[in-house]
C-alpha cells in the first residue's frame, strides 16, 4: 500500500475507533453498569465486576485498534501484572495509555482527574468501578492505600498529565507517598510508542507517518522497605523514591529509544 493511501487509511481508521469508544462509553453508562447495579447490590463486588467489564471492553478496542492497522505493540514481561494488589507506575506519552493498561490488568483501580467526572464518555465507567478521583486530596493517599489492600492493582501516571516529547520527566510524589505509607512495592511499566501518537497537544487525526508501535516494558518491582531503613522519616522517604523513579524511567526510556 502505497504510503499516502496507507497513512489516509488509519486517520479513518482512528476516526472510526474513536467513534466506537465514545458509542461504548455511552453503552457501558446508560445500559450495562445500571444492569450491573440491579443486579449486584454489594458496592465492593458491584465494582469488582464492573471493572472486568471495563477491562473486557478496553481489550476488544486495543484489539480493533490494532486489527485495523493503527498500530502494532508488544508486552514484555507480563506475567508480572498477573497478581493482586499492585501498585503500577507508568510514564504517560499517549492518549490510549490507561486504555491498554487496564486491558492487561485484572481488577484494575486507578487515580483519575477529576474533570473526567463531568465527561459524559467517562463519567459513567469511573463512577461504576469505583476509580479513585483526585478531587479528594491529601484524603487521595488514604483511598490510594485502602485500594490496595483490599487487593485492587492501582494504576498510577505520576506526571499528571501526558508527556511532552523532548521534554524529561517530572513525577509527583503522590506515587511514592502511597508506596511508603502503604508499605506497598512499585511495578514499573515503561511505555514507548515510536513514532510518537497521540501526544500532548496532538490532534487525533494527525497520524505519524509511519505506523507506531507500542512496547510496554514491565520491570522488577521496587520496594518500598529499602527507603525506610533506620529513622527515616516517611517524606523523606517518598521524596527520595520519587526521585529514584524519574531517573528509573529516564534511563528505562534512554537505553531502549
Amino acid at each position: 500500500m502505497p504510503d499516502f493511501c496507507e497513512r489516509l487509511w488509519r486517520i479513518c481508521a482512528t476516526g472510526f475507533c474513536f467513534a466506537v469508544f465514545g458509542t461504548g462509553g455511552l453503552i457501558l453508562r446508560f445500559a450495562i453498569f445500571p444492569a450491573v447495579g440491579l443486579v449486584v447490590r454489594d458496592r465492593a463486588k458491584r465494582a469488582r465486576c464492573s471493572r472486568a467489564i471495563l477491562s473486557a471492553s478496553f481489550r476488544a478496542f486495543v484489539g480493533l485498534m490494532h486489527l485495523c492497522r493503527v498500530f502494532t505493540y508488544e508486552v514484555r514481561n507480563g506475567e508480572r501484572l498477573r497478581r493482586s494488589g499492585l501498585l503500577i507506575v507508568c510514564n504517560h506519552p499517549s492518549l490510549i495509555d490507561v486504555v491498554f493498561l487496564i486491558s492487561l490488568v485484572r481488577n484494575a483501580d486507578c487515580v483519575v482527574k477529576s474533570s473526567l467526572l463531568s465527561n459524559p464518555f467517562t463519567r459513567g465507567p469511573i463512577l461504576a468501578t469505583g476509580f479513585v478521583s483526585n478531587s479528594t486530596g491529601p484524603e487521595t493517599v488514604d483511598a490510594c492505600v485502602a485500594s490496595l489492600r483490599a487487593g485492587s492493582n492501582l494504576i498510577i501516571f505520576p506526571e499528571g498529565t501526558r508527556s511532552v516529547p523532548g521534554q524529561p520527566l517530572n513525577f509527583q510524589r503522590g506515587a511514592a507517598n502511597i508506596a511508603v505509607r502503604g508499605g506497598r512495592a512499585i511495578t514499573p511499566v515503561s511505555i514507548r510508542c515510536a513514532p510518537p501518537m497521540l501526544t500532548k497537544g496532538e490532534k487525533w487525526y494527525r497520524v505519524p507517518r509511519k505506523r507506531p508501535h507500542f512496547v510496554f516494558e514491565i520491570s522488577d518491582d521496587i520496594a518500598a522497605a529499602d527507603y525506610l531503613r533506620g529513622d527515616v522519616p516517611p517524606s523523606l522517604a517518598a521524596r527520595q523514591m520519587n526521585r529514584d523513579l524519574e531517573l528509573h524511567f529516564s534511563q528505562e526510556l534512554s537505553v531502549n529509544g
